[in-house]
């Protein structure tokens, strides 16, 4: 069997014919596996939906429930039958419930890494490489420029940030599922043990955060009822980086923006963010841990999607290994 056969890009996302059905699919179908909870790659309104229980109920959280005609929740590891093919997933490090997508039939193995990362992430279950004929990978910073630094370099500059302007309010744009949680741990983890205000969009994903045994600290919601806004000095609040364009954050002194975010290695994006103190913490692999994963994996054959795919694409080029871009289209950066 070709790989083509069992799994080809369709116009509403990867599809299986064999199996019937699509791997976050952009619109909705009938049968869709999802790897994790990001908009981008999970939408409401399909048939059925197949993923893990985290993001099963991250998607309910997101989008109400009932959110699809019917769900059925994939353990990891676990081998399911698909209309004849065999199914599984396998962690991707992402975000909370993120998973790659391994689909089997007739000894040909094809693996779809959803959104992945290798560094470590005490708020999720850490990427295990799965031995395929076929890698599907991302390359959303697929580009030899991007290396990024540890994350908890980049906590420090915000600590050392809060000691030298202790009369301003540090705002930390984060995206809400995934980035925010791992933002507050890392500050955790780092010895930061004052009360974390936050935006009101991220208390329902925060609580199921701390739901599955995720320790986030003390956190207060970032509102006034007095109209006190000295209640925010030296604070640290946390929000999706849409609110910091409204009236939200004009209740704080002295606003000192931060986003934590892998992009922030652009400075131009930095810059026309207004974003005062960028933090490059990322969700998703860099170049090194891109073409590491390849080389770990040694598949027979890499597929290359949503991000810079042409580059990575010659990589395996140059190291012999078969390679092909999808242009798939739909798929952002929602949890850079």
């Amino acid at each position: 069997m070709k790989p083509d056969q069992l799994l080809h890009p369709a116009r509403a996302g990867l599809y299986c014919p064999i199996g019937d059905f699509y791997i976050d699919p952009v619109r909705p179908v009938a049968r869709a596996l999802i790897t994790h909870g990001h908009a981008d790659h999970a939408r409401a309104g399909h048939g059925s939906v197949l993923a893990t229980r985290e993001t099963l109920d991250i998607m309910a959280i997101r989008y109400g429930d009932p959110f699809c005609g019917s769900a059925q929740a994939a353990g990891l590891g676990e081998v399911l039958d698909v209309g004849g093919v065999a199914v599984s997933f396998h962690p991707a490090g992402h975000v909370l419930g993120s998973a790659q997508i391994a689909i089997e039939k007739d000894g040909l193995c094809i693996v779809a890494s959803g959104d992945y990362k290798r560094g470590r992430d005490p708020t999720c279950t850490p990427y295990e490489p799965v031995a395929c004929d076929v890698f599907i990978t991302e390359a959303t910073f697929g580009l030899p420029v991007f290396h990024h630094p540890d994350p908890k370099d980049e906590i420090g500059k915000l600590l050392v940030s809060l000691g030298q302007f202790p009369e301003r309010s540090h705002l930390v744009g984060a995206y809400s599922l995934g980035k925010a949680q791992r933002v507050i741990r890392l500050l955790r983890d780092c010895g930061y043990d004052s009360p974390i205000y936050i935006h009101g969009s991220l208390q329902r994903l925060c609580d199921y955060y701390v739901e599955r045994g995720i320790d986030l600290g003390e956190l207060r919601p970032a509102t006034r009822e007095k109209g006190d806004a000295t209640d925010f000095r030296g604070a640290v609040i946390v929000g999706p980086p849409s609110a910091f364009a409204d009236r939200w954050a004009r209740r704080f002194v002295e606003p000192l923006i931060a986003f934590a975010s892998g992009w922030m290695m652009v400075r131009q994006r930095a810059k026309q963010g207004g974003v005062e103190l960028p933090l490059v913490i990322s969700d998703h692999c860099d170049w090194p841990e891109l073409t590491a994963t390849i080389g770990e994996l040694s598949p027979g054959e890499v597929w290359v999607t949503h991000g810079r795919e042409e580059a990575l694409v010659r990589w395996c080029e140059l190291a012999g290994t078969p390679a092909r871009p999808l242009h798939l289209v739909g798929y952002e950066d929602e949890g850079d």
